[in-house]
């Protein structure tokens, strides 16, 4: 199953941690998580607060242990294809927390989010398009569907991911509406 998946971060730096995570699976299922930082993890940057409006002292009175949530993430997880829309810095996160917690740094492994996209338009409309305009339909329908997109990222991972989530709903639904070809 595909789950689209977001993290909030500490900064933009090198020694940034993640301090939120969301994901939502492709039935619509989410979950979030507050992560506590974990001893160590001490970069934090005012801008970054004020874009996610997260508080260290937050995270730290409302936020699950790193190692809890990182367990979690690789019990909920898995088993599923993972796509972010910026994986080089989500991925970066994710492998934070997952060495934080002691588990191995590619437990997990997170794809973009357009793979998700290219993907499920082309496994719809194979079936309906003729193979020399399947890649032009496919990238008219993900370009459509990414231009859709809020402009503006809530910058919160759980509104986030389902952006990415209802991005990926828009793709499908309008494949599925591509009327079947008469050369097929």
């Amino acid at each position: 199953m595909k789950v689209f998946l977001d993290f909030e971060a500490s900064s933009l730096s090198g020694q940034s941690y993640p301090v939120e995570v969301a994901w939502v699976f492709q039935d619509g299922r989410t979950e979030s998580h507050l992560i506590r930082p974990a001893p160590g993890w001490t970069d934090w940057s005012p801008e970054a607060e004020a874009i996610h409006g997260l508080s260290r002292a937050m995270l730290e009175e409302e936020g699950q242990p790193h190692e809890v949530v990182a367990a979690r993430m690789i019990e909920a997880l898995s088993d599923h294809e993972l796509f972010a829309s910026a994986p080089s810095w989500d991925g970066k996160w994710l492998s934070v927390l997952l060495r934080g917690a002691g588990l191995p740094r590619h437990a997990l492994r997170l794809c973009d989010t357009d793979e998700a996209l290219r993907s499920t338009a082309t496994d719809i409309l194979q079936a309906v398009i003729p193979g020399v305009r399947l890649d032009a339909e496919v990238h008219a329908l993900v370009s459509a569907a990414n231009a859709a997109r809020s402009t503006d990222p809530a910058h919160r991972a759980l509104a986030d991911a389902l952006g990415e989530y209802e991005t990926w709903c828009r793709v499908r639904q309008a494949a599925r509406a591509v009327p079947r070809s008469p050369s097929i």
